[in-house]
């Protein structure tokens, strides 16, 4: 073990687990490793949905990897259905994992999809998504950790990082009813270009939350009511 993290692979993947938002979590190279700064995210996202709902209210979690969003939030809003979705099979495999070790299964729905196409018109309370968000020119500048052993489908967001959310944002603005959330990790330096692809989506205005650095790394808006 000592060798193989001498030669760079990530110490989450030689013990095979990382603990995330208080949940312990299964990881490997199939999917993006859970990080502190997702957190940001999911505190986002629980001030915003209800912590005691006398009716169920449904979220989706886009580009779930692991299933790490899908997983804190379900563990913490007991009336949220969360559908976790992702396009890589590895992934979800890895998701699927974690969902038993869980015990979510009522509460997590897993399900392959191209982001949002699946979804009705209003028919989501709310979503969240950490999708990738690195340039392409950048990942072969990452730590060795990043670029060697994380998937690049994960990270590759294309010329300026923010292509996943140009198709993301009005696939949300379709999805989720008036009134309804929509919560998305971003990079360092993307504030702006992020708020206003929300916005020419009819999602927002967006409020920029930083996370324990001071960086903008969440921005969250509402639709119309």
């Amino acid at each position: 073990m000592i060798a193989e993290r001498a030669a760079r692979r990530p110490l989450q993947h030689l013990v095979g687990e990382v603990e995330f938002f208080g949940l312990t979590l299964a990881v490997g190279p199939e999917a993006l490793i859970p990080r502190p700064d997702t957190e940001t995210l999911v505190e986002a996202a629980l001030a915003r949905f209800p912590k005691a709902s006398p009716v169920p209210f449904r979220i989706a979690d886009v580009g779930c990897g692991s299933g790490a969003v899908a997983l804190a939030l379900a563990s913490r809003l007991p009336a949220a259905c969360v559908f976790a979705i992702d396009n890589a099979p590895g992934a979800l495999k890895v998701a699927a994992a974690n969902i038993r070790r869980c015990n979510l299964g009522s509460r997590v729905r897993l399900a392959r999809g191209d982001l949002l196409a699946d979804f009705d018109p209003g028919t989501l309370d709310g979503v969240v998504a950490n999708l990738p968000y690195i340039p392409d020119a950048e990942i072969d500048r990452l730590e060795p950790e990043v670029r060697d052993h994380e998937p690049r489908e994960a990270l590759a967001g294309g010329p300026d990082g923010l292509d996943p959310l140009r198709r993301l944002a009005p696939m949300a603005a379709r999805a989720v009813r008036p009134g309804g959330h929509v919560l998305v990790e971003i990079g360092a330096g993307q504030q702006g270009a992020a708020a206003g692809i929300l916005t020419d989506a009819g999602v927002g205005p967006a409020e920029s939350i930083p996370d324990l650095r001071g960086i903008p790394r969440v921005l969250a808006a509402s639709l119309p009511a």
